[in-house]
């Protein structure tokens, strides 16, 4: 009875609110005991009760709007309240306000949870408006890079058959292929046509960059079978796309014949167009093609990126002269070089050893007020290293700190290898050690470095300390380590060296891998120690460690001196069963 009386004053209090509200008479809820009664929940019966009615927008949005200005109040319209609102300006087709209020619940709640969208959406039965509403959600959350989101709300509308707008998939599907997710875009694009969307140019344009990105030729032909088949005409974005992926793939002859057939369906090349067709040219050092087509440029005008293209393209065919000269040409023609430009440049100057023109150039990028970024910094570094002058090397790396930059992996490396070379083993650990401290993990190079220099000083025990030095300083040994250790120092014959890494593996209970294995037996054999050759093949064959193509490749390339020997060797692993079917059939092939 309690209920029934409390249900029928609440009605009755939503009605009046509605009568004031539909009056215009706000002053009547300050004067009576209609304003203390003013609650979400009542709001929300107003504005739906007014929608219900076919009121229309105007006195809702006016009442909306008034509530939360009312002076000396703290109230805050709930979610529910702003979409209900928001449903009753898209139903109307007042997207404006709508979608500005939709924007600041967005940013303001958590909205993609299933649950959340649930209580909201099922309040209104009005499927177009739902799929309006949720279609903004899509593209709020892909336009912040909050894929996830965006997913989840748009396999929310699949799910309940709230049909996505064109636009919503296009957004979305671009922000996943811009975030290289190739596969989760054509995931969404599957299950977007199931839902009944038709894919425009701009959906189709969207997936050919996704083949791009993925250099994947045959799916993008698919693309533009299908396209013509719909009578869905390529656009001189689908053309520059489909060229820039030939010349990825140095198909250029294909991409030559799509700049005839765009020409032919009355579509003009734009200056995008010829940089993609020089830049395939250049990059294999192609420069008399390049050359060609900047010459038969036409309808378009050279920009930045076209001389910085032939510029680089110069670079790679080791004419620098002519790349000095274009550099000339684009300050005459006041496109004023970026950094792209200057690092090709510096880079082959740092090549020929022009260390004092490299400087010079550095003076002309401060003068432009150009910054040096990690390239160029480490274009330095590697070349001052290679000459084996440390010191201006630390001086480069000083300066790359100092402009707020970071040391990468090339940077570390770099350095390592420099001090290897120069016999300064201190440094080269410390570096190896700032290498892993910052999270890099280096290669076997790396790690060969090390053990050459240390071979080179005839101070093997230094080897053998490492792995203990990486334990005292918290740093992880891993399999790799001593994978590195071990393999290199086989190749440099000095097993028993090789041996007290591989003693401490087993002490610290790390289990050796293929690489291990496969290197001290080959060692092994190599001095003459048969017998503990045969004991590590036999340890491989009980732990079944297969020889796979990668292994078989790699050791094929580093002993291609031992011709006999290393036959041998393979034929004991044949034998044992340790090598695949399909590495067999490409050896008896070889």
């Amino acid at each position: 009875m309690a209920s029934s009386v409390s249900v029928n004053a609440e009605t009755q209090l939503v009605h009046s609110l509605c009568a004031v509200v539909l009056k215009g008479k706000w002053s009547n809820l300050f004067n009576s005991k209609l304003g203390s009664s003013l609650s979400s929940s009542a709001i929300h019966q107003v504005l739906l009760q007014l929608s219900l009615h076919g009121y229309g927008p105007s006195p809702c949005w006016a009442f909306f709007k008034w509530v939360e200005s009312i002076p000396r109040s703290s109230y805050k319209h709930s979610l529910q309240c702003s979409w209900t609102m928001i449903h009753i300006l898209a139903k109307h087709r007042q997207f404006r306000p709508a979608h500005d209020l939709f924007e600041k619940i967005a940013h303001r709640d958590f909205l993609s949870s299933p649950s959340v969208l649930n209580a909201l959406v099922t309040t209104h039965d009005d499927p177009d408006v739902n799929s309006q509403v949720l279609s903004w959600l899509v593209i709020f959350y892909a336009n912040l890079k909050m894929t996830q989101d965006a997913i989840q709300v748009f396999d929310y509308m699949r799910l309940h058959r709230f049909k996505p707008h064109l636009h919503a998939c296009t957004v979305l599907l671009n922000s996943l292929v811009k975030d290289r997710l190739t596969d989760m875009a054509w995931k969404v694009y599957k299950k977007m046509v199931r839902v009944g969307v038709v894919p425009n140019i701009h959906i189709y344009n969207v997936l050919i960059h996704a083949c791009c990105n993925s250099g994947d030729v045959e799916k993008a032909e698919s693309l533009l079978s299908e396209m013509e088949l719909k009578c869905i005409f390529p656009d001189l974005y689908t053309y520059n796309t489909l060229i820039s992926l030939y010349c990825k793939r140095s198909m250029h002859y294909e991409a030559l014949c799509v700049q005839d057939r765009m020409e032919r369906a009355g579509v003009s090349p734009d200056i995008v167009t010829y940089n993609s067709l020089m830049y395939g040219f250049c990059r294999e050092g192609r420069m008399r093609e390049a050359v060609k087509l900047f010459r038969e440029i036409k309808g378009a005008v050279p920009n930045h990126r076209t001389y910085t293209i032939l510029i680089d393209g110069y670079c790679r065919a080791n004419d620098l002269e002519e790349s000095l000269r274009l550099l000339e040409v684009m300050k005459a023609k006041v496109l004023y070089p970026g950094i792209v430009t200057y690092n090709s440049i510096l880079r082959m100057l740092c090549k020929e050893g022009r260390m004092r023109d490299a400087n010079k150039l550095l003076i002309e990028m401060n003068e432009r007020k150009v910054d040096p970024d990690n390239v160029t910094c480490n274009t330095l570094i590697n070349a001052y290293c290679k000459l084996g002058d440390m010191r201006s090397a630390l001086k480069v790396k000083d300066r790359l700190l100092e402009s707020g930059l970071k040391l990468d992996l090339f940077t570390y490396k770099a350095l390592i290898h420099g001090f290897c070379n120069v016999q300064d083993m201190e440094n080269a650990k410390e570096y190896l050690f700032s290498m892993l401290d910052s999270g890099f993990s280096p290669s076997f190079c790396t790690y060969s470095w090390i053990v050459d220099g240390y071979c080179d000083q005839e101070n093997e025990e230094a080897i053998i300390r490492l792995p203990d030095e990486f334990v005292k300083r918290g740093l992880c040994v891993d399999v790799s380590l001593c994978r590195a250790l071990i393999r290199r120092l086989c190749k440099r014959e000095r097993l028993d060296c090789a041996e007290k890494v591989f003693s401490f593996m087993q002490e610290n209970k790390l289990s050796g891998d293929s690489v291990v294995y496969t290197s001290l037996a080959y060692a092994f054999m190599r001095a003459g120690k048969s017998r503990d050759a045969a004991m590590m093949l036999d340890e491989m064959y009980r732990r079944r460690l297969m020889i796979t193509r990668k292994i078989y490749r790699c050791f094929n390339g580093s002993y291609a001196s031992d011709n006999e020997i290393i036959l041998i060797f393979w034929d004991h692993l044949v034998e044992r069963g340790l090598m695949s079917k399909s590495l067999l059939k490409e050896m008896q092939n070889a």
